[in-house]
């Protein structure tokens, strides 16, 4: 694999992990929706959530699909990294 690419594709996963995290720390203040940066966290995150959320059994007010995502994502930078240093 393109060391180059590599680098570039492992960017874009930690960035998807930051945008998981701003969106688990938002849901715990009263922000509002109609908030520019709310909408946006939403409309990258929810993609990789929704699908967890329909897998994962309901556990009350907690959501566990964000750590679930942020896990896999974690894989994935691993996976990228040794196919990179092959």
């Amino acid at each position: 694999m393109n060391p180059a690419i590599a680098q570039l594709f492992t960017l874009f996963l930690w960035l998807l992990i930051l945008a998981i995290f701003l969106r688990s720390l938002m849901s715990w203040f009263p922000i509002s929706q109609d908030n520019e940066v709310a909408r946006l966290l939403y409309r990258v995150t929810e993609p990789l959530l929704e699908p967890v959320r329909r897998v994962l059994p309901r556990t009350g007010f907690i959501d566990f699909s964000g750590m679930v995502v942020i896990i896999l994502l974690y894989v994935m930078i691993s996976v990228v990294q040794r196919a990179a240093a092959q």
